[in-house]
């Protein structure tokens, strides 16, 4: 059996990581959840614990502490990581390898593919900033998405969209 650790990170977006997971689940792939604190504003990690069948990981220094670093464990645990949505913070703090939550840490950590599905505002996707830390990700050899295009949550139009669920599954099944 497949395994995917699935972040979330703080998107409005965050609500389709339920579908995505259940998703997962049918294609019987063992999911671990790990979100953003920001993430838990969008969707609740009792949703993602009831459909993953796992704990949801949000804290870097959990108590009581458990018998593993989180981090470590969780980036040796699976077989692809996957973040949808991924926000332009998240793309940063990769890109230039921060680690100041548990979702950046454990994808630091990481040694099996990762792929990003970002979402986010225009304005924000354009930023050459964005742009660059996206090429530079993809030139270390993530698997960054393409970003939809329509209306986004803001009130405006424009790429920044998370793609379909489907484009998802699919990179996160030929990573695996």
């Amino acid at each position: 059996m497949s395994k995917v650790v699935l972040g979330v990170t703080g998107s409005i977006a965050a609500y389709k990581a339920a579908e995505l997971v259940r998703l997962m689940r049918k294609r019987e792939w063992e999911v671990q959840v790990v979100m953003t604190a920001a993430a838990t504003k969008f969707i609740g990690p009792l949703t993602l614990r009831t459909l993953s069948n796992n704990p949801v990981a949000i804290e870097m220094f959990p108590e009581p502490p458990p018998e593993a670093v989180p981090h470590i464990a969780l980036s040796d645990w699976g077989d692809c990581m996957v973040v949808a949505p991924c926000t332009a913070n998240v793309i940063a703090k990769m890109a230039h390898g921060l680690s100041d939550d548990l979702l950046a840490c454990t994808l630091l950590s990481c040694n099996v593919p990762i792929v990003m599905a970002p979402a986010m505002n225009v304005k924000m996707w354009d930023h050459p900033a964005t742009q660059a830390n996206v090429a530079l990700l993809k030139e270390r050899g993530v698997t960054v998405l393409d970003v939809g295009e329509g209306d986004l949550a803001c009130g405006y139009q424009g790429r920044g969209r998370l793609v379909d669920l489907d484009v998802i599954m699919d990179a996160v099944a030929e990573q695996l």
